[in-house]
């Protein structure tokens, strides 16, 4: 076995946000720099000997490539076994469920998730750990310091591996397994949801769907899953083949960059049910016939109508969502009697809560919703979830969400995202915000009085970690509510995210469109926080 010892210098800017490492193809593709990163998670982990790994991506350019290094580096490293999905390809979700499968010590995630793939896009790293779930801050920041001092890597001088074919392999003694992407998650779904009930719902001629997975890495399941095992028509699964750069599009799932899907479901003849997912497959967009869901309405639903659904039939523990995510999954929660926890964005903070037993269903305003069946959201898993219900209750998309408004009230709610702002302003932006927080308490503006005003904060209730500067929220005395915080995202620039809330109990009010309803509170949070001076930008980039 020849390991070649690599000597390296540091790069300095390879600290991973909340999903990880993200920075341009290019970046990555710097003699030295994915080396440097993936080097600095194997010394970081501690003894890897005979230990097993689960890796894969979202088939965007530079994925075979970056695993075919990642195993070499892995077998010098003395790990025993590396799981590797076929072809390079393996969903977030589907990660999580292969780890916590064959209790993998962990895995690595090559995804940047809903950015731009291509030569020109985005690259991205994230290391999950044993619950199958994204690496916490200490894990994290233990990988950052130790990239910051690396001084050699080690590699394995050896041919590339095939990683069409579902065999074993050996890289010296290191056993590479292909593994068919899709079966081990299939059976989780399974486990899960009524799939007799859903062939019906979906092999009859009284119901059609259409599931765009924007040619990433969902596409595989896709098929496999609604047109193969539960018999839809051939065709229901468009843009269903991976592409290193997803065919040109950007893979985010929303009203903008979904935007076929969209004409289909506001079209001539439209089916029934409409989805989308993202480059890795853990986000969803849910559509009806003329009708969007918006992704805080599709959690609360998912939760009010949780014992339809054979894996949820049990009383739920407890539910959870992001601090910017809408408090309309609270208002189910306090009804039903269960605990509602709000954490700061980023899916690593809900695994605490799974673990412990605390919540069963969680959340993100971003399009993500998931549940304990694996740690990470779940684009399949929602989708599915919807049809279930869809298929007990025999009503249309819009039926059961205006039933939910009539019961629970509606939650108006947006999000204005102003994408490749430069940085020093957003950060500008932020920073003059926060000096104004303590005047604010109390403060009239026009029909709004302020109740409070802060930058959120998070103790976990489970080991009591703090994180802080999570976003500056302004909530008024009638529930309304503005969020501001950056995003850890993106990859050039800053994304400055402002979110809207505000409730109506009033049925009669339910059909004004969200920025109608909120357009008070656009104008306040612009009065607010400067947004249009401090970007020098007249609209948002994208509105949900």
């Amino acid at each position: 076995m020849n390991i070649r010892t690599v000597s390296t210098t540091p790069f300095l800017d390879q600290k991973p946000g909340t999903s990880g490492l993200r920075k341009a193809v290019t970046t990555f593709q710097q003699p030295h720099y994915l080396e440097n990163f993936i080097q600095s998670i194997f010394d970081s982990l501690g003894d890897l000997r005979g230990q097993t790994l689960v890796v894969g991506g979202d088939g965007r350019y530079y994925n075979r490539q970056a695993i075919q290094i990642i195993l070499k580096m892995a077998a010098a490293n003395g790990i025993g076994r590396i799981k590797v999905g076929q072809g390079g390809i393996l969903s977030t979700p589907a990660t999580s469920c292969i780890i916590r499968k064959y209790q993998a010590l962990g895995g690595i995630v090559l995804s940047a998730s809903h950015n731009p793939g291509g030569p020109e896009g985005d690259f991205g790293v994230k290391y999950n750990i044993s619950n199958g779930g994204p690496a916490p801050e200490k894990v994290t920041d233990a990988m950052y310091a130790q990239s910051k001092v690396i001084e050699r890597y080690q590699i394995l001088e050896t041919p590339d591996v095939d990683l069409e074919t579902l065999n074993e392999f050996h890289l010296g003694d290191m056993v590479v397994e292909v593994i068919d992407p899709v079966q081990d998650y299939e059976k989780l779904m399974e486990s899960l949801f009524d799939f007799d009930h859903l062939r019906q719902l979906l092999t009859s001629l009284n119901f059609r769907m259409c599931m765009d997975p924007l040619h990433a890495v969902a596409g595989p399941y896709a098929h496999a899953i609604f047109e193969q095992r539960l018999g839809a028509p051939a065709g229901t699964v468009r843009n269903g083949i991976p592409l290193e750069d997803f065919g040109g599009g950007h893979p985010d799932p929303n009203l903008v960059y979904a935007h076929e899907l969209v004409d289909i479901l506001y079209g001539e003849n439209a089916p029934d049910f409409g989805a989308a997912s993202d480059g890795d497959g853990d986000r969803n967009m849910i559509l009806g016939r003329k009708f969007f869901v918006t992704p805080s309405d599709s959690l609360a639903v998912l939760v009010a109508n949780a014992k339809l659904v054979p894996g949820y039939s049990s009383d739920l523990k407890g539910v959870a969502r992001s601090m910017p995510t809408s408090q309309a999954v609270d208002r189910v929660a306090a009804q039903i009697g269960i605990e509602c926890y709000e954490t700061p964005t980023g899916w690593k903070f809900f695994g605490n809560l799974l673990d412990a037993g605390k919540a069963n269903i969680c959340g993100e305003e971003s399009f993500g919703t998931g549940s304990d069946h694996v740690r990470e959201k779940d684009g399949l898993w929602a989708v599915l979830f919807w049809l279930n219900i869809l298929a007990v209750r025999q009503q249309s998309v819009e039926q059961i969400v205006r039933e939910h408004w009539k019961t629970y009230g509606r939650n108006y709610y947006s999000r204005h995202d102003y994408e490749e702002v430069d940085t020093d302003q957003a950060n500008t932006l932020m920073e003059n915000l926060r000096s104004l927080l303590p005047t604010l308490k109390g403060k009239q503006f026009g029909k709004y009085q302020v109740e409070y005003a802060d930058d959120f904060s998070y103790t976990d209730p489970i080991d009591g970690s703090v994180s802080q500067k999570q976003g500056i929220r302004i909530g008024f005395t009638d529930g309304s509510r503005i969020v501001v915080r950056l995003s850890g995202t993106g990859t050039q620039g800053a994304t400055l995210r402002i979110y809207l809330e505000s409730y109506e109990p009033d049925p009669a009010k339910h059909d004004l469109d969200p920025q109608q309803a909120l357009a008070s509170l656009i104008t306040l949070a612009d009065e607010i926080a400067h947004i249009r001076k401090m970007t020098g930008r007249e609209q948002p980039t994208v509105i949900t």
